[in-house]
């Protein structure tokens, strides 16, 4: 069994109502088990330069990775470390470019990185873009925003109900390619068949809260396109202030690596 045979992944990315251009990035693989979403910023094209590169780097990389490894026993020995270097080497990339090419000075990216490993998805971020879990119709978020709005709920200096509405909703506090080392928060979860992983730009859960984003779901999450279709159209009519992009990937199978996967992987990459 190939992964792409228990990965069932869509994709859609848009504009919105009010950006004039796409500064987000999305990729998925299902035979390498990754998806990559990537919102940028930046003055001019800058933006779309930095996420663009996010997700071609890192993209690249894992099918490196995957290629080069000797056995499957290499990988599962240190999963998060791999995603780590990947997405800090990614880092210093962007921040190299910003720092030598003046058209590129400022820009930078948010980062929501899975990769689906032996029944376990590997979920790195840094910045606001985010990564929710569909199960037993429960919609559940599985990382924390880095923003300085996420902050003032932790501390107590706003309400859940008055982030809603503040003005920092868009001020991150992490982000690639700002500086020339980044902390990545990394987080590993079971998979079982049936979950829907969502990742997305905050361009969509700036305008759809999770009850509305989980109504979603629930109601197209048999046609995942059309769900995506769905939650985008859906944050574009309720005002489309930003750039919104998802990813949905559902797991139809086992995906354990004693399946046999790897070796099918591997004969496709070599």
């Amino acid at each position: 069994m190939s992964l792409h045979e228990v990965l069932d992944i869509a994709l859609c990315s848009d504009p919105g109502v009010v950006r004039s251009h796409n500064e987000d990035a999305v990729f998925a693989d299902a035979d390498l088990g990754i998806a990559i979403l990537a919102d940028g910023m930046g003055g001019y094209n800058a933006g779309e330069v930095a996420s663009g590169m996010a997700t071609s780097l890192l993209s690249t990389a894992f099918s490196r990775l995957l290629r080069d490894a000797r056995n499957e026993t290499e990988l599962l020995s240190y999963p998060e470390q791999l995603v780590n270097d990947e997405i800090c080497g990614t880092n210093a990339a962007i921040f190299h470019a910003s720092q030598t090419q003046e058209k590129y000075a400022g820009m930078g990216t948010t980062l929501v990185f899975a990769w689906f490993l032996d029944n376990r998805v590997y979920i790195a971020h840094v910045g606001d873009s985010r990564a929710y879990r569909w199960r037993d119709d429960n919609l559940s978020c599985l990382t924390r925003d880095h923003s300085l709005l996420q902050e003032q709920i932790d501390s107590g200096m706003i309400s859940l109900d008055e982030a809603r509405f503040s003005h920092n909703r868009n001020l991150v506090t992490r982000a690639l390619g700002i500086e020339s080392e980044v902390e990545v928060d990394i987080g590993v979860h079971d998979v079982r068949e049936g979950d829907i992983l969502l990742l997305c730009s905050d361009g969509l859960n700036d305008m759809l809260d999770d009850e509305q984003i989980a109504e979603v779901i629930a109601v197209h999450g048999e046609n995942l396109a059309q769900a995506a279709e769905q939650l985008v159209e859906q944050a574009n009519d309720l005002g489309g202030r930003d750039n919104v992009s998802v990813i949905l990937v559902r797991v139809t199978g086992d995906c354990a690596v004693h399946c046999g996967w790897w070796h099918k992987l591997l004969a496709k990459l070599k």
